[in-house]
């Protein structure tokens, strides 16, 4: 073992698969300098003595207290960056209206460098005081903000995928907040991917660019074409918005003659590194059109519930084949926690199946699909959300990332709380139910631990 090398001691959770937690109890992890995991043992394994007895006289093991339990780091596929400051406003209002009353006006906002500097900053350092170690942000439509926010990765060390909001169409986009034309939108979209490139010389990238039209409402059929012929140039990351709502799927029907998602194969913009928000009414055909392109669905189970009035099938996409994973969707969510976003998915996978109108026999009240279990959305919180991102993150497997939180259970604001009777199932359903931001002490991405402080200096 090399002196660069570092092993971390502790209880550990994770789920290599979405339906099995796997304990690894007084585990030693050895993670080298780049941040992989170049083994993961337990006592009785072959290596396991030797490489806990080397790491001690080279001074290079470290163990997480007593309380704390270590996890894979969170992944939210879905976060509007420049709606951080108006999380928790508005959410009443109809979707309409809170796009054109509050949410546009805000992300025009973001042209300011020292206001975007300001929120970028804060909104960052909070996700990763929230364990998330991955996070996946639609930005604006400018350019310079978006390079500020990857900076903001940087500095606090946030693995990230980033993509500048491409938005073109004078018919749906207000005039003072839209790309002048489908070919400056490329462009700039262009100039964003290079641009992330340089900010990081040598190494495997923490942070990805990612080609990010709105939504088909929001693009000319120019602007659509060249982002999917943009992505299959350049290999980046896809994102955008698919079939969240009634008035979405019937503007595409109407304007396309197609649904949402083979509107998007269409164009080119369906790949193996493809996420699409919401997806809560893709049809089965979508979905194994979904499955077959290897592109990915972002649950975001909090803002559905405000702006699509719909439950994402998650059972049924994974049985189709779909990557899925978790998305808080600020701020159409309202929490930034992705632990409380497990627990809504949780509770609307129960309610869809078993359905909510007490005026009807209980057999016919819900969809009688099997529910989520707390098992499959921490899975879905992580190695899901790692999949689905096509990133090497989400369990402690030998050639992953190490991202990861340490999570400490008792003290007085966790919310996390064990006993002497707790099985590891008991301690693990536990922590993903109550932990919260106050139970997480310790953070880590590619192996490095990070200051989870707000408002860093320049």
């Amino acid at each position: 073992m090399e002196n660069s090398t570092r092993v971390i001691c502790g209880i550990a959770f994770h789920t290599l698969e979405r339906d099995v937690m796997t304990p690894l109890v007084d585990c030693a992890i050895a993670v080298d300098s780049a941040g992989t995991i170049q083994s993961v043992t337990t006592p009785g394994d072959k290596n396991h003595d030797g490489i806990l007895a080397r790491a001690e006289a080279d001074g290079t093991v470290f163990p997480v207290p007593e309380d704390c339990y270590l996890v894979p780091g969170l992944v939210d596929l879905h976060i509007h960056a420049p709606q951080w400051p108006q999380l928790g406003k508005a959410l009443d209002a109809p979707l309409e209206d809170w796009l054109l009353k509050y949410t546009f006006p805000l992300e025009a906002k973001f042209s300011d460098r020292d206001y975007a500097f300001e929120v970028y900053d804060d909104l960052v350092a909070t996700l990763l005081a929230q364990g998330t170690t991955t996070a996946v942000y639609f930005g604006s439509v400018d350019l310079e903000p978006n390079i500020i926010l990857a900076e903001a990765c940087l500095r606090h060390g946030q693995r990230a995928v980033i993509g500048k909001v491409a938005m073109d169409d004078p018919a749906t986009c207000p005039d003072y907040y839209r790309d002048p034309s489908a070919s400056d939108a490329i462009a700039q979209t262009r100039a964003f991917i290079d641009a992330v490139a340089a900010l990081q010389k040598g190494g495997e990238p923490l942070v990805h660019a990612a080609i990010t039209p709105r939504f088909v409402p929001s693009c000319t059929d120019d602007l659509l074409h060249g982002l999917g012929a943009l992505a299959q140039q350049t290999g980046a990351h896809v994102q955008t918005h698919c079939a969240e709502s009634d008035w979405e799927v019937a503007y595409v029907r109407d304007r396309l003659g197609k649904t949402d998602t083979e509107a998007l194969k269409d164009f080119g913009l369906l790949t193996d590194k493809t996420i699409l928000a919401h997806s809560n009414f893709v049809t089965r055909s979508d979905m194994s059109l979904l499955a077959k392109t290897g592109s990915s669905i972002a649950h975001c189970p909090l803002s559905n519930a405000y702006f699509a009035n719909a439950v994402l099938p998650v059972t049924r996409a994974l049985e189709h084949g779909i990557k899925v994973g978790l998305g808080t969707d600020i701020s159409g969510g309202f929490s930034p926690s992705l632990f409380d976003t497990a627990r809504y998915a949780l509770t609307a996978s129960r309610c869809a199946c078993a359905g909510t109108n007490p005026d009807q026999l209980a057999a016919e009240r819900g969809t009688n699909e099997t529910p989520l279990t707390t098992t499959e959305v921490f899975w879905l919180a992580t190695k899901g959300g790692g999949e689905a991102a096509a990133l090497p993150v989400g369990a402690f497997e030998k050639g992953m990332q190490f991202d990861a939180i340490a999570v400490q259970a008792g003290h007085a604001t966790s919310g996390f709380r064990c006993s002497d009777a707790d099985t590891m199932q008991d301690i693990f359903e536990k922590l993903v139910l109550n932990a919260n931001a106050a139970a997480i002490a310790k953070v880590w991405v590619a192996g490095e631990t990070i200051e989870t402080t707000s408002k860093q200096g320049r």
